[in-house]
């Protein structure tokens, strides 16, 4: 992961709540988070983030550009990551998704991931309701 302010763009282009290109600085430079990056050109066209710690690991979030969604770069960048993270040791990832981010409901499906749970209100939507995130769990 090379440029915070790119990520941070990305982000912006994906999530209501965004973060601050100084929070990917911060996270970038922790030794517990993971990061993995597609490049085109030396243009960031997608990325992921996850922590780990003691043989488990949380996706923090995860990013294509707009241009490039629907192409498989998603399930890409989340299968060789979720193969670095079983490179070191991490057995069993977790994220938390929006219920109605069906577009991620059936990529996390697709890689193994199931619900173990439900955060009612987790998310704050643009219009200012509160949407449910779903916990869910991959045996690496």
């Amino acid at each position: 992961m090379r440029d915070a302010v790119a990520c941070a763009s990305m982000h912006a282009s994906s999530f209501a709540k965004p973060w601050p290109a100084l929070e990917f600085e911060r996270l970038l430079a922790s030794a517990p988070v993971a990061g993995d990056g597609l490049w085109k050109r030396d243009i960031l066209t997608g990325f992921i983030l996850s922590r780990h710690a003691a043989g488990e690991g949380e996706i923090l979030t995860i990013a294509v550009d707009p241009a490039n969604r629907g192409r498989g770069a998603a399930g890409a960048l989340l299968r060789h990551h979720m193969s670095r993270l079983a490179g070191l040791g991490i057995a069993e990832l977790f994220l938390e998704v929006d219920e109605a981010n069906t577009a991620a409901l059936s990529l996390y499906k697709r890689h193994g991931f199931g619900k173990v749970a439900e955060r009612s209100g987790y998310y704050t939507l643009p219009d200012g309701r509160r949407a449910t995130a779903l916990v869910m769990r991959c045996a690496l």
